[in-house]
């Protein structure tokens, strides 16, 4: 491997650890490198602070190595003036005239605008290094502009022979009544990976029948991390008021087709038309709201209709040690296999939508 990839690889690393952490931003390492040593080296920790370019040359102890140095970063260098100042204009002002880019920035904001503007300015630029690596770290990032919608993974839990949900003998939608208590399939090494995934993702999404037999939290209790905005399709505002959905401890999003207020400000009520394609409608509003990743955990109905309606990027099942033999049927997914792992007793197969 070249030195450029092993210098690539750890921008990647460095910026991994912004995971959860930086939306509405990228995920973005940097290095700085001199006589082939690593004598820099920063990530974008936060939105609104700095990025990684300044982390990265604010690093440096001895300034003047800087003008025969040569940075490394993931993506490409901001040139426009946002919460912070563009991380192109510093480059230049600091003398770095080697610069090697992972991939460009396909925000209209940047797109090509940072290159230019080095090059403009004296500096050799380099782009493409890891770059499929590089494109995949951001893929929220790059998919929330592109498409316009939320990255979208699914993730259920099913038994060996095919069930989310066994078979009831109880209305559990009567609203009078309490839950029911949750019916575990996974394992709890699983439910711990599923709460560390939740501090990754922007938001999470339910449908109503979910919210009523299990009364989740959805939060990241059992992970330490930033807890995803809860999102619940309620059409009919099923829902009661003490469940947790409405507890105000999270910023929480329904959707309904009726008007209704609620006291709470982390409380918003959005109104679509039922009548038309609601997984669009979805997705429209949460890109208005420049949510970028959002985790689709259920119901069976909920969740085939994001597949039928081919708007997923990745799923994650989880199959479970158990068998139920009667059920809710897991939902039909057909995509591409690009790993499996087992935890515990559990199968963890992940898809990817071709």
């Amino acid at each position: 491997m070249n030195l450029h990839k092993i210098f690539m690889e750890r921008c990647l690393t460095l910026a991994k650890n912004g995971l959860g952490k930086t939306y509405p931003n990228p995920l973005v390492g940097s290095v700085i490198v001199c006589d082939e040593k690593i004598i820099g080296e920063g990530w974008h920790q936060k939105a609104g602070e700095a990025h990684a370019e300044v982390n990265a040359i604010n690093s440096v102890k001895d300034k003047s190595l800087l003008p025969k140095s040569t940075i490394y970063v993931n993506l490409e260098p901001c040139s426009h003036y946002g919460k912070t100042p563009p991380c192109a204009n510093l480059i230049v002002a600091m003398g770095i005239k080697n610069v090697v880019i992972g991939t460009m920035d396909y925000n209209n904001d940047v797109y090509g605008k940072g290159i230019l503007y080095l090059q403009k300015n004296g500096c050799h630029v380099i782009v493409g290094v890891l770059e499929e690596d590089c494109k995949d770290l951001n893929k929220r990032f790059f998919t929330f502009h592109q498409k316009k919608r939320p990255f979208i993974i699914l993730k259920w839990a099913e038994t060996k022979d095919g069930f989310i949900f066994p078979t009831l003998k109880e209305d559990v939608f009567d609203n009078k009544k309490d839950s029911l208590k949750p019916v575990w399939i996974s394992s709890a090494y699983s439910l711990q990976l599923v709460h560390k995934l939740r501090t990754e993702e922007q938001a999470i999404l339910v449908g109503t029948t979910t919210v009523l037999k299990d009364n989740p939290r959805l939060n990241a209790r059992d992970f330490d991390g930033k807890s995803p905005i809860r999102i619940v399709i309620d059409r009919e505002l099923k829902i009661p008021g003490t469940f947790h959905f409405f507890d105000g401890t999270q910023k929480t999003i329904v959707f309904t087709e009726k008007e209704f207020s609620f006291e709470n400000k982390n409380i918003v009520f959005e109104i679509i038309d039922f009548s038309k394609n609601v997984t669009k409608q979805i997705c429209s509003i949460l890109y208005e709201n420049k949510i970028q990743s959002l985790i689709i955990e259920g119901g069976a109905i909920t969740l085939q209709s994001f597949i039928d309606e081919n708007c997923w990027d990745e799923a994650l099942v989880f199959i479970g040690d158990t068998s139920f033999i009667q059920g809710v049927k897991s939902p039909r997914l057909k995509g591409k296999i690009t790993n499996k792992k087992n935890i515990h007793n559990d199968l963890l197969i992940h898809y990817k939508n071709d």
